[in-house]
């Protein structure tokens, strides 16, 4: 939904030939202005509950302005309306039906409001205008099969009656007859209740009835199935086109669409009819969210639930379809061989009171970190564009909420990557920016005309003056606008805690974000999750939705940039709620994004479509073309912007991002000339090498307006470095990545607080990372950041703790042992000794004979309680390897072994006492010989920076000897401090501590292997 320059405003669909689709797309659109008004204080922030003079509220049919429950019956929840939801025009009544509502795509039917009751669609076929390589859309447009009713209906309005997490509850009366009716996402049934006559079902055109036996009723039209269940004791009659039953005076019933062929037989139709009724009288009463983050294992778990009543018999649960992006991660279930089609692919079916799935959090980072620009030539040119942005580095191109959010965006960016490579001037020209324009944001002084927020009781949101694109009247686009300014927040607490703080403006930060996604279920000011379609994954756009294609969502990138904002601010200020909600928000929307935006496997698309990619999801379909331009490079660069640290899930199927871009020069008829930095950023994640060659052949182009040359360079030469992002590889810290580049694995961890912390991540590779820092460690390393911020610094839980870690562990490592050490090996590469691994020089190296098995070995000159070993391997590297002790330099013990080395650093935990250690190749990993620019010994940790070496045994050992033997009676309890060796027990097993610390709870033994091994 972004213009590209601030004169444009969003519009209906542009350059699409097709009527048809233009009139269900097509919807009311405003631009306002702001006024003076008194404040509501927030610590030293402020924001006012009355309206500027001027200003403009959410508007729609008769008083929706001041009354938005005017749609509502008296059973209604209390407290803020949604908005922004797929049944949203059916509460925010908006241009030209002001009595029922636009059409519901609720997935896998779509419902449509009528005076005589609740019409039903079940499409199959989509339709689709436009070329393959031009503009174009596909839809399953809403094409009614039934009008489920009471006879004699005839109501003048449908009001909302309740709403759930995905369900809604309409309801209808004239004032002799009555009916509720709920829906949802998910949910192939329908459920009523009725007064005053009998239950109706009018067809369009004659059904076929291939079933009715007692209290069902089976048939067929328009080449779909459906089944309407009655009570006990109830029968049904035809009668042309209309289904009739008195319902046996119970007054309930439920009608199911069935996910039939139309070659199905009658007796599958009955076999599916049979599965179906066994829920038929469960009316489902609500739907409830329920997630969490597992940060040690790095997973994010949801729980759908559905709570149903039985209106006769005591059954329980429902049939339950599921989008893609929700049964490729379920958990604990297995689908029914039958699918339904949808707007969002094939939806795979369960039954049952819930479902769950478990999706990978893959990390985010703050920024990439500066491998390959904080050095030589590529220094100077990011130096040159970082001192170019010093007296302008937000570029302010509009003074509206969007159009400061995107100037706030673009100076966050440029701090970020002034701050690692130690350019102060330019960083704190950024910062001072972004602090002195939020501050102004967030005060609502008496008489201020413009740049404050306005919180309206009656609607239950937070309006920022100047509104743009129709943030006010319509509560569009919340979390786009808003999502720049927590980021740019979140950015500025890193620097800056005490502004962050809540007594100062961290409140304004907080109020901001339960606006657009309220994530605490108790806080009643807003709406719980207003922009995010929990069922589908994704947010949706417009606050009313009221278009004949549904609700829509355009630019999918700036909803991950609210969550990434939400997943960075957290983190900065130690709120974990917050931060877990960004998550999740996050994880989710990744998969969604890509199901439904990429199409990465090109199966939910409809095959005629032509294109591998939509730009604008709506309800009933999706489109290849924007709200503002035609522009090739724009309707794809729009789901691209703004290109952050929270941006690396484009690049989770590299495959993908390569055949999106060549569509775009295919159907561009040659490379962009617009946007070609957001491009090529989008095409660094697939293809760095080519994205870097692009730039460098051009880079004259004239940036997009959120964006600068410093990032756009910085983020292509350090992919290009780096590689591709790794999904393969989780950590248990937030703001952590992996990268891999030619099967090579750079492991990137970003400390943001002011406490060290150390970083273990799903493989066992462990990264330390000081306070402020960020670290690049593996294939490339790199370290660099000056963050100061809050937050919370401690080492993250290797299994999920019930409350966040408080205690640090009494020291990170062990002091280095074999520095400068006499060395020897195998075999020597000519020029290449071995006492070049242990010189403190990552310039020079020791290599071996091009043949396998090769050794290196360091002499420690005394026995030495060992904690770790660090091999810096060159590009020859060893594939397989083994680290070995001795006590004597003849027997050897093997501590530890290697099977899936790679180029780069590696750490490996050793244990035990020894004067020699080796690494011993079994198995090289090219043709050349074994290569290391460094080979380190690390002392165990002990809690001090020194620990005293211990007497060698007498004989050689066979295994590791502990340094310290407990009772087996021992048992292991958190809060201890334990060393190297020591023995503990736990649930009647013993243990050895591999690595000094203190456990916490959480960490017991059998849960932690990188802490503990059975002894």
């Amino acid at each position: 939904m972004t213009p590209p320059l601030p004169r444009r405003r969003r519009r209906r669909l542009a350059g699409l030939a097709t009527a048809t689709l233009v009139a269900l797309a097509g919807g009311i659109l405003a631009v306002t202005a702001g006024g003076s008004a008194d404040a509501a204080t927030i610590g030293a922030g402020s924001y006012t509950e009355s309206l500027p003079a001027g200003a403009k509220l959410p508007s729609g049919c008769g008083s929706m302005s001041t009354n938005p429950r005017q749609y509502l019956t008296a059973n209604a929840p209390a407290g803020p309306v949604p908005t922004n939801d797929w049944w949203s025009s059916l509460l925010f009544k908006k241009g030209d039906d002001c009595n029922f509502s636009q059409p519901l795509f609720a997935g896998p039917a779509a419902y449509r409001p009528v005076a005589s009751g609740l019409g039903l669609s079940y499409q199959t076929d989509p339709a689709i205008s436009g070329s393959g390589t031009g503009l174009g859309e596909f839809h399953y447009p809403y094409a009614q099969h039934v009008v489920v009713g009471v006879a004699g209906l005839n109501a003048s309005q449908a009001l909302v009656d309740g709403w759930s997490d995905w369900t809604v509850t309409p309801s209808w009366s004239d004032g002799a007859r009555t009916m509720k009716a709920t829906i949802g996402h998910g949910l192939p049934m329908s459920y009523y209740q009725i007064t005053g006559g009998d239950a109706l079902l009018t067809i369009t055109g004659p059904p076929t009835a291939w079933q009715n036996s007692g209290n069902r009723i089976g048939f067929s039209i328009g080449g779909h199935d459906f089944v309407a269940y009655g009570p006990a004791g109830s029968t049904w009659t035809v009668s042309g086109s209309t289904i009739r039953s008195s319902l046996a005076g119970k007054g309930y019933f439920s009608v199911a669409v069935l996910p039939t062929l139309s070659s199905a037989s009658t007796a599958d139709k009955v076999t599916l009819a049979d599965t179906f009724g066994q829920y038929a009288h469960n009316h489902v009463t609500g739907t409830r969210l329920a997630y969490t983050y597992n940060q040690a294992a790095g997973t994010v778990n949801t729980t759908y639930s559905f709570t149903t009543t039985a209106r006769e018999g005591s059954g329980s649960g429902t049939v339950i379809a599921l989008y893609p992006h929700q049964w490729r991660y379920l958990t604990g279930a297995s689908p029914l061989s039958r699918t339904y089609v949808s707007p969002r692919g094939a939806m795979k079916i369960v039954t049952g009171t819930s479902f769950s799935t478990s999706m990978k959090y893959t990390g985010v980072l703050p920024e990439i970190p500066a491998v390959a620009d904080s050095s030589g030539a590529d220094l100077t040119q990011i130096t040159t564009f970082l001192n170019n942005e010093l007296t302008n580095p937000a570029d302010f191109r509009g003074d509206d909420t969007y159009w400061t959010g995107k100037g706030l965006g673009r100076a966050a960016r440029i701090a970020e990557i002034a701050d690692q490579l130690n350019l102060t001037s330019v960083r704190d020209s950024a910062l001072t920016v972004i602090r002195t324009r939020l501050t102004d944001w967030f005060t609502a002084s008496s008489g201020k005309t413009s740049r404050l927020f306005y919180y309206d009781k009656n609607w239950g949101t937070l309006i920022g003056y100047p509104a743009s694109y129709a943030s006010d009247e319509d509560l569009n686009d919340h979390h786009f606008h808003y999502g720049y300014f927590v980021a740019a927040a979140a950015t500025l607490a890193k620097f800056d805690p005490a502004w962050a703080a809540t007594g100062r403006y961290g409140g304004m930060v907080d109020l901001l974000i339960p606006d657009a996604n309220n994530y605490d279920r108790s806080d009643t000011r807003f709406p719980y999750l207003r922009d995010f379609d929990i069922y589908e994954g994704h947010d949706w756009a417009s606050g009313h939705g009221a278009f004949g294609a549904g609700n829509n969502q355009e630019s999918s990138s700036e909803g991950q940039n609210f969550a990434n904002a939400l997943i960075q601010w957290g983190q900065a200020t130690g709120n974990s709620a917050v931060r877990d909600a960004g998550i999740w928000l996050h994880t989710t929307q990744a998969a969604a994004i890509n199901e439904y935006w990429f199409d990465v496997r090109n199966e939910n698309f409809p095959s005629t479509w032509g294109h591998n990619y939509s730009a604008i999801v709506w309800g009933s379909g999706g489109a290849y073309a924007t709200w503002f331009s035609g522009e090739h490079a724009m309707v794809v660069g729009i789901n691209m912007l703004p290109m952050t640290g929270g941006q690396l899930y484009l690049g989770d199927y590299p495959q993908s991002v390569r055949d999106t871009y060549a569509e775009l020069v295919r159907n561009n008829g040659g490379e962009p000339t617009v946007w070609r930095d957001m491009l090529w950023q989008y095409l660094a994640l697939g293809d760095p090498d080519a994205a870097l060659a692009k730039f460098r052949a051009n880079s004259s182009y004239t940036s997009e307006e959120g964006e600068s040359k410093a990032h756009t360079f910085h983020w292509i030469r350090n992919l290009a470095a780096l590689g591709q992002v790794d999904t393969g590889v989780t950590a248990n810290h937030p703001l952590a990545k992996v990268f891999a580049k030619n099967g090579a694995k750079t492991y990137v961890a970003s400390n943001i607080t002011n406490a060290a912390l150390t970083v273990t991540f799903s493989d066992g590779r462990m990264v330390n990372v000081p306070a402020g820092k960020t670290v690049a460690t593996g294939a490339v390393s790199w370290s660099g950041g000056n963050a100061t911020g809050g937050g919370v610094g401690t080492t993250p839980p290797t299994t999920p703790p019930t409350t966040p870690p408080t205690t640090p562990p009494a020291c990170t490592t062990g002091p280095l042992l074999s520095q400068g050490k006499p060395a020897t090996s195998s075999s020597v590469e000519a020029g290449y000794p071995a006492n070049l691994a242990v010189d403190g020089d990552t310039a020079t190296r020791w290599s071996s004979a091009f043949a396998d098995p090769q050794w290196l070995q360091v002499d420690l000159g005394s026995a030495q309680a060992l904690g770790r070993v660090e091999l810096n391997w060159e590009a020859a590297y060893g594939k397989t390897y083994q680290i070995q002790t001795s006590t004597n330099g003849t027997t050897w013990t093997t501590a530890a072994t290697v099977t899936d080395g790679a180029a780069g650093v590696r750490t490996v935990a050793v244990s035990g006492t020894a004067r020699y250690v080796r690494v011993n190749g079994t198995e090289r990993g090219t043709p050349y010989g074994y290569s290391l620019w460094e080979f380190k010994v690390y002392g165990a940790c002990t809690g001090t920076t020194q620990p005293p070496a211990t007497t060698p045994p007498t004989t050689s050992p066979t295994t590791p000897p502990p340094t310290t033997t407990a009772p087996s009676g021992t048992a292991w309890a958190p809060g201890t401090a334990y060393a190297v060796g020591a023995v503990v027990t736990y649930n009647g097993v013993r243990y050895r501590c591999l690595q000094a610390h203190t456990s916490l709870a959480g960490w017991e033994p059998p849960n932690v292997p990188a802490l503990w091994a059975t002894a």
